[in-house]
């Protein structure tokens, strides 16, 4: 309860120094200050909401390609997924930090502030992100699983440590090229010279 209050009046300091900067023309620091705050309020108040649910459909989906090919097995109300090998077997909790919920809040709270967008583009690309970090959390925990499946109980540091976290950056990277790298070079104009015309 002393979090939800703490969050509620460093929102109301944070949307005092928002309206600051806007009134300053500061646009860097207000899309700085208003990201890292949005990301800290979202943490405080969505992610105990949304960290559950998103673990469920994250082990829902991984699930699918060891459904069909019969080779792991998940509980989606729990968020487990049990992986059977030749050399034992493993059960993977989807909790915190493989809900990819982080990933997910720290997107949108840069999306929010990101001006090059209208308000309807960024809610459009706001959902198309997320879902995009979704698949791509999926596919993580899938190689995860396929991996300890093929290669035994002993690969799962190493799967899960190093090829997982490869796997999802990979994407997130790439997502964060089309949503925010590439519209900032298109819409960019030096002199007489726009991108959008070429």
């Amino acid at each position: 309860m002393a979090l939800y209050i703490m969050g509620l009046a460093g929102a109301v300091v944070w949307l005092f120094i928002l309206h600051v900067l806007h009134k300053s023309k500061l646009n860097f620091w207000r899309f700085i200050v208003g990201s890292a705050g949005a990301f800290i309020l979202m943490m405080i108040f969505i992610e105990p909401v949304l960290t559950k649910p998103l673990a469920r459909i994250v082990a829902l989906l991984a699930s699918l390609p060891g459904r069909i090919g019969d080779i792991y097995s998940a509980h989606f109300k729990y968020g487990v997924i049990f992986v059977e090998s030749s050399v034992g077997a493993v059960s993977l909790k989807i909790d915190f930090e493989c809900s990819g919920v982080i990933e997910i809040l720290a997107y949108l709270s840069l999306l929010i502030f990101y001006r090059i967008y209208t308000v309807y583009e960024r809610f459009c690309v706001g959902v198309l992100g997320v879902l995009a970090m979704v698949l791509a959390n999926a596919f993580r925990i899938t190689v995860i699983c396929l991996m300890i499946h093929f290669g035994g109980v002993g690969t799962y540091y190493v799967a899960h440590t190093f090829v997982g976290r490869l796997v999802f950056y990979a994407f997130s990277i790439m997502i964060y090229f089309y949503v925010f790298t590439k519209p900032q070079i298109i819409k960019q104009k030096v002199g007489n010279f726009h991108y959008d015309n070429h």
